[in-house]
């Protein structure tokens, strides 16, 4: 049995707007307004796949293939509610560090780090 599912895939960047519209545009995805604000923004495409863009203050973009500013993302990964505590001991066992609770149950999500520092979110569904 899978631990998680893929959810939403979110890109950190300065203008969460102008970067989903360019990929609106490229993928002809739509923007789903009300999911949206100014610090994120989402985008609906086929078979329920959502793209996310996020305001990230101080944004620096990547340098690819050099590793002076890394490619950075990360992963939101979809956990029945009333599985998250048995999701997060799996995660944590294979290797993942948690960076963030979900504040005493308040909030629908958890940030861990995998085994090499990339951040992924364990969200309640």
């Amino acid at each position: 049995m899978a631990i998680a599912t893929l959810g939403v895939t979110v890109l950190d960047c300065p203008e969460p707007r102008a970067l989903a519209a360019f990929y609106a545009a490229v993928l002809d995805w739509k923007v789903a307004e009300d999911r949206s604000d100014d610090a994120w923004v989402e985008l609906d495409g086929p078979h329920g796949r959502t793209l996310a863009f996020q305001r990230s203050e101080g944004y620096r973009a990547p340098s690819w293939p050099g590793t002076e500013h890394a490619q950075q993302f990360h992963l939101d990964l979809d956990v029945p509610k009333q599985r998250l505590d048995e999701a997060e001991g799996e995660v944590l066992r294979l290797g993942a560090t948690l960076l963030e609770g979900d504040n005493g149950g308040s909030r629908g999500w958890r940030v861990y780090a995998d085994p090499v520092g990339h951040p992924f979110c364990l969200c309640a569904q």
